[in-house]
């Protein structure tokens, strides 16, 4: 680490509770304003620093932009850095969707919210879907013959992990293991790996997750397995969320779900910091505050752990071989889970409407965001339900 900062911890904290006050868009975009701001402008940060971030970023899991957030912290300024810069990126965030989830509460039963977000909920249909469709191409390949060659084994775990998320109904943790171990050992088999450490592993998986707990610690176990395997775009934890919260331990009705999805996606900061909103409606907010720990506590330690040693970490061919695995499961789950949740919300032709209008928006006009499509849908929906 550079010991002669131009800045200091305040400013660099300053930063980030502005950019999660005011940053629409998603990782991708999220990531590019700390580029622009950070490297570009302010200067804080090294182009190569910046870099290494990323990768690491999009190496370990965790949302991207708050874990890329985490490490710039820690450039400069350590674990101190790491952890003052990403609870200010996290918590404005937070505050806006635990107000908006008392607001739910309260009034969610109104003719005019239910409307709202009759339009809103087809038009996140229209984002996830879309969303997984750049997921796809970016994390496998694009969908022609050459790349169905090339990464055949890729395309298997894609196709079998959607196809078992949307007949399971269920997040498949252990699938999303499997792959990226059977990847690793034909990419790149590591020295170090036999067969009895793969049987204390997944005897490890299984034995841990299955007690008996109340609603608090179970939230708290539940969203910290959400959050130890999202990789890359925050929309990928949808298929955990979706099971955990709505199949099996039915906290949420499945149009609650597809509208804390949407409260994600018109507030600024980290997608993912839509578990404050679903652990509210749980739990009020002592549900809200041990979902969002949970959910970017692993992301913090997947960080911070290995910051230090990163440049040798990131050179080990068997650690990406196992992330590439693993992030073409999840993918493939969150494929399965996207068709899982159209098939119960789309419900009528303005809906389906919505939803495909959405998809060719987001395809074709480049510089459309996200909560600009979510406003559209809300007065959508308040047109076709209140007014027509």
């Amino acid at each position: 680490m550079d010991n002669k900062p131009n800045y200091t911890l305040r400013q660099l904290i300053f930063y980030f509770l502005k950019l999660g006050s005011t940053g629409f868009g998603g990782p991708v975009a999220l990531v590019g304003y700390m580029n622009k701001d950070l490297v570009e402008n302010r200067k804080w940060i090294s182009e190569e620093e910046y870099k290494q971030g990323l990768a690491l970023a999009q190496l370990a899991p965790g949302p991207l932009a708050a874990q890329l957030g985490i490490y710039l912290g820690f450039v400069h300024y350590g674990i101190l850095g790491a952890t003052l810069a990403g609870i200010a990126f996290v918590i404005p965030s937070f505050i806006m969707v635990v107000l908006l989830g008392m607001a739910y509460k309260l009034y969610g039963g109104l003719a005019w919210m239910q409307a709202v977000f009759y339009g809103v909920g087809a038009a996140v249909i229209g984002i996830i879907a879309n969303s997984s469709y750049k997921l796809t191409t970016k994390s496998i390949g694009k969908f022609n013959i050459q790349s169905f060659k090339q990464n055949w084994l890729l395309w298997l775990f894609f196709v079998a992990a959607a196809a078992i998320t949307y007949f399971t109904q269920q997040e498949q943790v252990l699938l999303f293991v499997a792959a990226g171990l059977l990847y690793m050992f034909v990419k790149a088999p590591p020295k170090w790996f036999n067969k009895s450490t793969a049987n204390g592993f997944v005897l490890l998986q299984v034995s841990f997750w299955n007690y008996e707990t109340s609603t608090l610690e179970k939230i708290a176990i539940f969203f910290t397995k959400a959050g130890a395997f999202v990789f890359g775009s925050g929309l990928a934890i949808v298929p955990f969320l979706h099971a955990g919260v709505v199949t099996e331990n039915h906290w949420l009705t499945e149009q609650q779900f597809v509208d804390a999805v949407a409260v994600a996606m018109i507030t600024p900061g980290p997608v993912v910091i839509t578990v404050g909103f679903i652990g509210y409606l749980v739990a009020g907010f002592p549900g809200a505050s041990v979902a969002a720990l949970a959910t970017f506590l692993p992301c913090y330690l997947f960080t911070v752990i290995p910051a230090p040693y990163f440049k040798k970490i990131a050179k080990n061919q068997s650690i990406k071989a196992f992330v590439d695995g693993i992030t073409a499961a999840v993918v493939g789950a969150l494929v399965g889970a996207v068709i899982v949740i159209a098939t119960r919300s789309i419900l009528d032709i303005p809906t389906a409407m919505i939803a495909i209008t959405t998809i060719f928006a987001l395809l074709y006009i480049k510089k459309l965001q996200e909560p600009y499509v979510i406003l559209v849908a809300a007065f959508l929906g308040i047109l076709i339900k209140l007014i027509l």
